[in-house]
C-alpha cells in the first residue's frame, strides 16, 4: 500500500520525456548515452559531396569542374559566367575540392616545414606566430620540427611531403647540404651558409650593441654576461657585438656559459656562481628572457636585490619578460616579423620568382625596470 505521503505514480503524460514507466517490482534504468554508443546509435556520416553533385547542380560536365577548381592556365578558358555558376554550385553544396587531387595536379603538397632548434623555446612560438599568419595568405599549411639534424632535413628535402623549407636558428651541427632543387628560406642564419638560397636575419649585433651602451649610461663599468654555450650564428654575432662594444667603451667583464636548452634550472645555477664572486658584476646580460629568470631566482636566494643590488638585461621580450617582478629590460627580436618575412621569400620561390635580398630586420631595446643607475 502505498504511504500517505507518496500520492498515486504519475501517467504517461505526466512523466517527463524519455522516461518509461516501471514495471512491478523493480525499478526503471536509467537512460544511459554510454548505453547508446555501445549498442550503435552514433549517427551515420553525412555523405561529403562530390564534383559530380556540383556539374549536375551547375548544368555543366564534370570536367568542367575540375577545370574551375585546378588553378592551373587551362581552367581561364572557362567563362567567367560558367565559373560563377560552378563556384556558386559548389558554395550551396558545401563542395570543397580534394587537396590530394590539387597536388597531383600542381605537383605540391601545400605544405612547408619550419625547422626550429627546440620547440620549447618561447622566442620560436613567437616566429611561429609569423610563419601561420603568413603562409595562411598563400594557402600553406605549416609543420613543425623540433631538434632536427642535417639528415633530417635532407630526408624533408628529397620528398615530396613539403613544398619547401624554412630553417630557423640553426646550429653547425645541424646544417648540411641541401639538393640544389629544394626550396629552402634560412631564418636568423649565417647569410653565408647557402648563397643560393635567401636568408632573414635580425640586427641582433644592433640590441646587443644598444644593450651594453644602456648599462654603461648608467654608470656600469663591471658587466657579467650570461652567455650561450651554442655554437649557432646568432650566438657568435651577439658573442662578437658585446666584445666590440664593452672594449669600446672600457668595460670590465665577467662571463659564463649556460646552455639554453636546459632551460630555468640551469641558468639559475650559472647565475650562483657569478653573483657569489667576489668581484660581482654590477649589470648582467643574459643572452635570452629564460636565461634572466633564472638569474632573477639565484639573485633573491641569495638576497640581492634587481636592479638596486645588479640591474639585468635580456634578449628576446617574450611575453615573460613583463611578468617577470621586476618587469624585464630587454632587447626585442621581432619574431613574427621573422616569420612573416621567411614565408612570404618561401611563396615567392614555390612561384618561379626571384627573391631580392632582405635588410636585417630591425631590433630595439625595450626600458623596463630592472636596470637602474649604478648605486
Amino acid at each position: 500500500m502505498p504511504s500517505p505521503t507518496s500520492g498515486p505514480p504519475p501517467s504517461d503524460d505526466e512523466r517527463p520525456p524519455g522516461d518509461a514507466p516501471a514495471s512491478d517490482g523493480a525499478a526503471a534504468p536509467a537512460r544511459s548515452d554510454a548505453a547508446e554508443v555501445v549498442s550503435g546509435t552514433w549517427p551515420a556520416p553525412v555523405r561529403r559531396p562530390t564534383g559530380r553533385d556540383v556539374a549536375r547542380l551547375a548544368g555543366v560536365s564534370q570536367a568542367t569542374v575540375s577545370l574551375v577548381f585546378s588553378g592551373s592556365e587551362a581552367g581561364r578558358r572557362v567563362s567567367d559566367a560558367t565559373r560563377e555558376r560552378v563556384r556558386e554550385a559548389a558554395r550551396s553544396l558545401g563542395y570543397r575540392p580534394q587537396a590530394a587531387g590539387r597536388q597531383l595536379r600542381l605537383g605540391r603538397s601545400g605544405m612547408i616545414l619550419l625547422a626550429v632548434p627546440n620547440i620549447l623555446g618561447p622566442f620560436f612560438g613567437r616566429v611561429l606566430e609569423g610563419v601561420h599568419e603568413e603562409a595562411g595568405k598563400h594557402g600553406l599549411a605549416v609543420v613543425v620540427s623540433s631538434g632536427w639534424g642535417s639528415a633530417t632535413l635532407a630526408d624533408a628535402a628529397t620528398t615530396s611531403r613539403f613544398d619547401g623549407l624554412l630553417i630557423c636558428s640553426p646550429d653547425d651541427s645541424q646544417l648540411g647540404e641541401l639538393p640544389a632543387d629544394t626550396p629552402a628560406v634560412f631564418l636568423d642564419a649565417d647569410p653565408g651558409t647557402d648563397r643560393a638560397r635567401p636568408t632573414v636575419e635580425l640586427d641582433v649585433a644592433g640590441g646587443m650593441r644598444a644593450a651594453v651602451g644602456h648599462l654603461a649610461g648608467l654608470g656600469h663599468r663591471r658587466i657579467g654576461r650570461l652567455r650561450s654555450t651554442h655554437s649557432a650564428y646568432t650566438f657568435r654575432v651577439r658573442q662578437a657585438a658585446f666584445e666590440a662594444a664593452a672594449g669600446e667603451l672600457g668595460l670590465d667583464v665577467v662571463e659564463l656559459g649556460v646552455s639554453l636548452n636546459e632551460g630555468q634550472p640551469a641558468a639559475r645555477t650559472v647565475a650562483r656562481l657569478l653573483l657569489e664572486r667576489p668581484d660581482r658584476p654590477q649589470a648582467v646580460i643574459c643572452d635570452d628572457d629564460v636565461v634572466a629568470s633564472g638569474l632573477y631566482q639565484a639573485a633573491a636566494e641569495l638576497g640581492l636585490r634587481v636592479p638596486a643590488d645588479v640591474s639585468v638585461v635580456g634578449i628576446d621580450n617574450i611575453p615573460v619578460a613583463g611578468l617577470l617582478t621586476p618587469p624585464l629590460t630587454t632587447v626585442d627580436l621581432p619574431g613574427e616579423e621573422l616569420g612573416r618575412a621567411g614565408v612570404a621569400a618561401l611563396a615567392a620561390l614555390l612561384r618561379g620568382e626571384p627573391v631580392a635580398p632582405v635588410q636585417p630586420l630591425a631590433t630595439s631595446l625595450v626600458l623596463r625596470s630592472s636596470t637602474a643607475p649604478r648605486a
